[in-house]
């Protein structure tokens, strides 16, 4: 497995891979259900779209909250960890909605769109917005850790992506 390249180049591949695994997988292959989710291989590519969708939310907060004094960043992190069962339920039901909609036919268009706005982002931002921390709710993700800096929120959805890669269930190598 590549390891997990920051910025730009990760985002790429990240763009590249899910391409290929959109352009050679079956439509039996896309419903066959993915490893270790409840979730089809569709609908896990789209919630691996999701977590760079995500991080456009998480941008404008922790420029917010790394502003404001820490405690403030670690009461809202905890009231989020207070609602992990509910964000559970609707980022498992978001995600089959939405492949629905971002199915294979228009997902990797939106990918490429997300990455090319984050990287815009990324150049425009100065070393100390990227230094910038808050707080994390980390019960939602195994990537989140209780502090996370702009930069390590730009770097989170390469390995959000990376990871569930490894439970795409394809008849085919998915490169992992």
């Amino acid at each position: 497995m590549p390891a997990s390249e920051p910025g730009p180049a990760g985002y790429r591949r990240n763009c590249v891979e899910l391409e290929r695994w959109l352009a050679s997988a079956s439509p039996e292959e896309l419903r066959r259900r993915s490893g270790g989710t409840k979730w089809t291989n569709e609908e896990l590519l789209f919630h691996m779209v999701f977590g760079y969708m995500v991080v456009q939310a998480l941008l404008p907060l922790v420029r917010l909250f790394g502003r404001l004094p820490p405690p403030v960043s670690l009461g809202f992190s905890w009231l989020l960890n207070a609602g992990t069962a509910p964000f559970d339920v609707v980022n498992y039901w978001g995600s089959k909605a939405a492949a629905l909609v971002f199915n294979r036919k228009r997902m990797a268009a939106k990918l490429w769109r997300v990455t090319a706005s984050l990287e815009r982002r990324m150049e425009r931002e100065s070393a100390a917005a990227l230094c910038r921390r808050m707080a994390f709710p980390v019960r939602w993700d195994p990537f989140f850790r209780p502090w996370m800096s702009l930069a390590d929120v730009y770097a989170y959805p390469i390995k959000h992506f990376d990871f569930h890669a490894r439970q795409l269930s394809f008849g085919h190598e998915t490169g992992r």
